[in-house]
């Protein structure tokens, strides 16, 4: 194995399930891996056995970390082996010895291999002739379990003589106490010792606004080959590692110390940093021999059962068989999506990008190294972005999601932002905090669209849902003094009932609203922020012209989905509460748009008439009517974002400016000090219908120019210079870092996605690939296989795993490269791949669910590959020619063929380009 510090090689794929391997995983800093099951257990895992343990944001059986404890603190998952003659030396490779001999000859030699979900080190030292293999997963299913396998080889030529300890800081508590009190709520810790480990049960959950009883329990269990449990344990941390001792150099290791023996194995301790400290009996390896130990760390709402936790998981049998059983269990999750190119490798990188909108959706936002921040919630946006990955790899879950999530919606536009555990429950703000990003209103119309698409079930739009309340109104300009929490969260009318609405009229009402929300340029106010959290310092002047184009697109999506309504349904009319018809001016006294008092005047009166409350009436309103309203909208801010805010370089070429600040003054175009220019605002006008056709190849060309950067990709946004205090905070960050300047892979994928939509293929293919190449290069990147939240200046990938750009990734595969895409519930193939993709058959795959059905879609170039060359010539369905419906578009099999198919079984879909 290589023993330069700098890695030549990266990853490798070794398979055909996603599983890869890595030489000297602990040469490389910041690495973590995922471990987590469905039943709330969330870990991570270091090539040395550090990360953290918990079930949530007050339950770390480990301590909570962040990304820096990684490689600076010396808690971590320590499986400890004496070896008589020689010394301590840690399986895991983090002893204070291993760690200074990390540059130098003696250094171990270490192995990562790991798929989906499990992980395993193999570390040795030729000189001291000792192996160590330690595989680690949270098994699925609902136990807040994980479990470790030991296994140690006498690799050497002579006997040895071991005596193995497990060594596990249980931390017990919550996240708040980690410098709140840190000493003080070690002392409600009850430490009790019984035949196969130690737990921990504190006596209060420790609130400086009230102090609880505690009910959950932590512990660290163990048992050696043939079931043998520990022979001692070190059940306080102290006292395991000596006066002067440490976690990573502990005296009972070191000196090889004699555990505490309990009388019947109880040992109770109070009041004291609790550790999973277990002695196994010493053993002697011949040459060859090794001996294996299973260790389980387990999180539980009451004392735990040990002999039961034993039973299920305390073997190397039950280990090996629930390891195999896990790793059944993510291949089905995962390989619900498959993809075949010539790439084989890009193909088992897309696993792990499908398989991170699920991360994201178990694990919210928080409880990985990075991912140091917030309480586990997931965000308004989040629920409608994770969606569309959901949409695509469980289709089945997502129509009751979407009707839950529109119970968020207020009266006023805005939404909930505080989001509760369960499906539709959404919590008032009682922090006094209010605040409104501008782009939340956008988003659920997108994923809703995507929905019907997907399904043709336009029934669920007029589907009922209640609206969410509490004393934010107007948009949180203004307090309902006369709320209070136990009058509930939900909308009531007047007569004191919960008010009930169509999901369409909530999608009308949060795309409504903005559009007469303007500043003084006439585009929509920018409030707290938008997508990008860090413009967070224009709330008064400041505005979004990128998602005033968002809205827009909306606005005219909507105006046609309503002619489709009428002519799908048969009815003419739409019924809306009666406050909403001020919104639609067209129906009645029309205001000239180009009036921003105007409709400052019309949002005010709004207010007035629905003020946190309804009067519970319904008009009927022509759905033709309703549908020229909105267009007239959406066509107004068309020729008003083309003719105002298009920047035209002296390059001959442009774009569209993106926001103002709160100065009132425009923020990109080109300046004397420097071109400022975002990627945010060139891609909301391409995802939609505000970008002329004309104008693409002139962004395209602005962007490479001004964004686009060899080494790290499409930035964010250029070097805007200075701290933007009229902006945001994201221009405080050093450029070239997370919100300013980095590669933020959510919009370069949404940038990808727009490019292939607008039938840029070549530009869009670039895109994406400039992705892929970044974060699969290990020796720069430093990540394991999957899409980083950005790269940095430096190429490194961050924030791994949790990030909404593997959803948008996953759609943008599915339904534009593979051109695999639902129109309101038949099926649209519309393929955009490019000859690379294609493999030396000329074939190129993919696995997907459309309409309930398992489908393997293979497109065979029998001419040329080039995209442009080709077009669909011929679809056969199991074998059976399909007579072909063009469209514009590409072919449309119908719906009603498709269900027709039998369930549970993959239907062979083949298609042939010429």
């Amino acid at each position: 194995m290589n023993h330069d510090h700098k890695i030549k090689s990266g990853w490798s794929f070794t398979g055909n399930n996603g599983d890869f391997r890595l030489e000297q995983p602990d040469r490389s800093s910041f690495l973590y891996f995922p471990l987590v099951n469905e039943g709330g257990m969330m870990s991570s895992v270091s090539p040395k056995l550090h990360g953290q343990v918990t079930s949530g944001h007050n339950t770390f059986l480990t301590p909570p970390l962040s990304v820096e404890d990684l490689h600076n603190s010396r808690a971590s998952r320590n499986f400890w082996v004496y070896i008589e003659g020689q010394g301590a030396w840690s399986a895991t490779g983090d002893s204070a010895r291993q760690n200074a001999a990390v540059y130098g000859e003696g250094a171990d030699e270490s192995l990562l291999e790991a798929g989906l979900l499990w992980h395993k080190v193999t570390r040795g030292n030729k000189e001291l002739g000792v192996g160590a293999q330690i595989t680690s997963f949270v098994p699925c299913g609902n136990d807040k379990v994980e479990l470790m396998k030991v296994v140690l080889t006498n690799s050497g030529t002579k006997e040895l003589t071991l005596t193995p300890t497990a060594a596990i800081p249980l931390y017990a508590r919550s996240a708040d106490d980690l410098r709140d009190h840190r000493h003080v709520t070690s002392l409600l810790n009850r430490t009790y010792t019984s035949a196969y480990g130690v737990e921990v049960q504190p006596a209060l959950s420790f609130d400086e606004r009230g102090h609880r009883v505690n009910h959950t329990s932590y512990g660290v269990f163990g048992a050696a080959e043939g079931g043998a449990q520990p022979v001692g344990f070190f059940p306080v941390q102290e006292e395991f590692i000596g006066e002067g001792g440490s976690l990573d150099w502990p005296e009972a290791v070191v000196r090889n110390l004699a555990p505490e023996i309990g009388e019947g194995g109880g040992i109770h301790k109070e009041g004291y940093e609790a550790l999973g400290g277990l002695r196994f009996a010493e053993i002697t390896l011949a040459p060859g021999q090794s001996h294996s130990y299973v260790v389980v760390l387990a999180i539980e709402n009451d004392r735990i059962g040990v002999p039961a936790l034993m039973a299920k998981y305390g073997s190397t049998a039950a280990f090996d068989a629930l390891l195999e059983e896990n790793k059944t269990f993510w291949a089905e999750k995962v390989n619900t999506v498959e993809f075949h190119t010539g790439d084989h490798a890009a193909d088992e990188w897309m696993k792990w990008v499908t398989l991170q909108p699920v991360l994201r959706r178990l694990y919210g936002n928080s409880f990985l190294p990075y991912h140091d921040y917030g309480r586990g919630g997931r965000g308004w946006r989040d629920l409608w972005q994770d969606c569309l990955a959901l949409l695509i790899m469980e289709p089945a879950d997502v129509r009751s999601l979407l009707l839950n999530n529109y119970a968020g919606v207020r009266i006023d536009g805005s939404n909930a932002t505080i989001i509760g555990q369960q499906p539709g429950e959404f919590i008032a703000d009682r922090n006094n905090i209010p605040r409104v990003w501008m782009d939340h209103g956008a988003w659920p119309f997108l994923t809703t669209m995507l929905y019907l698409d997907q399904s043709g079930d336009l029934d669920f739009l007029l589907q009922e849902q209640s609206y969410f309340r509490d004393s934010f109104m107007s948009r949180c300009k203004e307090r309902d003094t006369s709320w209070e929490p136990g009058a509930g969260s939900s909308l009531r009318t007047a007569a004191g009932e919960v008010y009930t609405g169509t999901i369409l009229e909530h999608i009308l009402l949060q795309n409504l609203v903005p559009f007469f929300n303007v500043g003084e340029h006439n585009n929509i106010l920018l409030e707290g922020a938008d997508w990008n959290d860090g413009l967070d310092m224009a709330a008064q002047r400041g505005e979004s012209v990128t998602f005033t184009a968002f809205y827009a697109s909306n606005l005219l999506d909507l105006s046609r989905l309503l002619i489709t309504l009428k002519e799908r349904t048969g009815g003419d009319t739409l019924e809306l509460a009666e406050e909403m018809k001020l919104l639609l001016d067209s129906l009645g006294e029309s205001i000239d748009y180009e009036s921003i008092p105007a409709k400052h005047g019309l949002l005010d009166r709004y207010y007035a008439a629905a003020p946190n409350k309804v009067s519970g009436i319904r008009t009927q309103l022509k759905l033709e009517q309703v549908a020229a309203d909105l267009a007239r909208k959406a066509e107004w801010i068309f020729d008003h974002l083309r003719r105002n805010e298009w920047v035209a370089s002296g390059h001959g070429d442009g774009w569209f400016n993106g926001y103002y600040n709160n100065d009132g003054e425009r923020v990109e175009g080109e300046f004397a000090e420097g071109t400022r220019m975002t990627l945010t605002g060139q891609v909301f006008p391409l995802l939609g219908h505000a970008a002329a056709p004309e104008q693409i190849a002139s962004i395209v060309s602005a962007v490479e120019r001004n964004l686009f950067d060899d080494k790290i990709g499409y930035r964010l946004n250029s070097n805007f210079g200075g701290i933007q205090q009229n902006l945001g905070r994201a221009f405080g960050f050093a450029f070239g870092h997370k919100e300013n300047g980095a590669m933020f892979s959510h919009m370069t994928v949404m940038y990808g996605n727009a490019l292939y939509k607008r039938g840029f293929v070549k530009e869009g293919r670039k895109v994406l690939d400039s992705l892929y190449s970044l974060s699969a290069d290990f020796e720069v990147s430093r990540m394991y296989p999957g899409i980083p939240e950005y790269i940095n200046e430096q190429g490194r990938g961050m924030y791994t795993y949790l990030t909404g750009s593997a959803s948008w990734m996953l759609l943008t595969m599915v339904t534009e490269v593979f051109g695999v895409k639902g129109k309101l519930g038949d099926l649209l193939l519309q393929p955009k791949l490019v000859k690379e993709q294609f493999d030396a058959e000329g074939r190129a795959s993919i696995k997907t669910i459309f309409a309930g059905r398992e489908l393997k879609v293979v497109y065979t170039a029998s001419g040329s590959a080039e995209y442009g060359e080709y077009q669909i010539h011929a679809v056969k369905l199991n074998g059976a020619e399909v007579t072909l419906q063009r469209v514009s578009e590409g072919v449309v099999i119908s719906r009603s063929l498709l269900i027709a198919l039998p369930e549970g079984q993959v239907h062979l879909l083949e298609v042939e380009l010429a």
